[in-house]
């Protein structure tokens, strides 16, 4: 289901290998997808219709979408998302085209960032033995981090919306770096983009345990700072809330 680098043992070969760009081996098919959906729910993250790629736009019938296949279907989307089970086959089966979003700030949160940067950090955090959960690549060129919520769902007041981490003041202290949390949703593999064999796939699956999000942070921000000149698109085609 994922890329599995396992223990100290052959680390840095399997690492190698996947940094040079090898895509790790996923289910195919509609029974592979329909897998890796119950098994992101099963991990507790809760999910939700998205949008799929039409040819090179996108399935829904906004002229000009401004993130194509990157949304949810339904402007209920929060309140849809749900791990149940028995409702993401439902969806599955009767929606065999479409992407499934997992909404941030209830359950977990992600950490978005530059690919480069991001697969810098991975190897920094492997190689220290920190604990990474799981992980998904964007053909985007984002790397997805999955991480307990910081928010609080039992006091609503203490959740942190996203918008806080993506203003433009705050770019210099966290360069590169969204911190998807309430408020916010990412896509989950195995997602498609348009254009030909664009995906979001798992890097490390779902089954990876979610680590404190503080845990990773400083290292995220580092690797983010020094890549933080090299890719001046960085802020294109992301997968936020639309406010329509």
């Amino acid at each position: 289901m994922s890329a599995e680098f396992g223990g100290r043992s052959g680390l840095q070969g399997k690492l190698s290998s996947w940094l040079r760009g090898r895509r790790p081996k996923e289910a195919a098919g509609d029974g592979g997808r329909e897998d890796l959906l119950l098994a992101a729910a099963g991990a507790g993250l809760p999910l939700a219709p998205a949008a799929h790629p039409a040819g090179y736009r996108c399935s829904c019938d906004r002229v000009g979408c401004p993130t194509p296949a990157r949304h949810p279907v339904s402007f209920a989307w929060q309140t849809q998302s749900t791990t149940d089970r028995a409702q993401v086959e439902r969806w599955a089966r009767h929606q065999p085209e479409a992407n499934f979003i997992t909404a941030t700030g209830m359950a977990h949160d992600v950490l978005d960032v530059p690919l480069q940067a991001g697969r810098e950090a991975l190897q920094r955090l492997l190689d220290a033995g920190i604990e990474v959960g799981p992980v998904a690549e964007s053909a985007d060129d984002r790397l997805l981090l999955f991480t307990l919520t910081r928010g609080t769902p039992e006091d609503e007041d203490e959740w942190w919306p996203c918008e806080l981490d993506c203003h433009p003041e705050t770019m210099d202290e966290h360069p590169g770096l969204r911190w998807h949390c309430r408020g916010s949703y990412v896509l989950v593999p195995p997602a498609r983009l348009p254009g030909e064999h664009r995906s979001v796939h798992w890097v490390r699956g779902p089954e990876h345990p979610l680590p404190d999000p503080l845990t990773l942070l400083e290292t995220l921000t580092d690797a983010c700072a020094r890549h933080a000149g090299d890719d001046e698109s960085d802020h294109a085609g992301t997968a936020w809330p639309l406010r329509r």
